[in-house]
């Protein structure tokens, strides 16, 4: 496993969690990160991805201003600062590592297991 993703767990619509995803490469440090979520009988979807040079972030419309993508390259480690959670926002997260800036999920290489978010109303 080259990712590995933690953070998730129950809580309250309007509420805060905070997932990590470690890496154990270190040439992952290099590469374009993403978070992208799947919820039960949905497509996997893209939530936020973070440039691999500039460390621009790029968000999903229906995050925006809610979600925080954010790096700590000398830990290895991608995190995602989600905010004024909704229940919509109920679903297994993923972080991702590829060499191309995507917003498609079929293209990226590396994956994390995934950690599961549930925000109850």
């Amino acid at each position: 496993v080259q990712l590995q993703a933690s953070g998730g767990g129950l809580v309250q619509a309007g509420g805060s969690l905070r997932l990590s995803c470690t890496h154990s490469r270190r040439t992952l440090s290099s590469y374009h990160k993403a978070w992208f979520r799947q919820a039960p009988g949905k497509d996997r979807e893209f939530v936020a991805r973070i440039s691999r040079g500039t460390g621009d972030a790029f968000y999903a419309d229906s995050v925006k201003g809610r979600f925080t993508v954010s790096r700590d390259i000398a830990k290895h480690t991608l995190y995602l600062q989600m905010n004024s959670l909704k229940p919509e926002d109920t679903a297994v997260y993923y972080c991702a590592a590829d060499m191309e800036a995507t917003r498609d999920p079929s293209k990226f290489r590396y994956w994390g297991q995934g950690t599961q978010v549930t925000v109850s109303s």
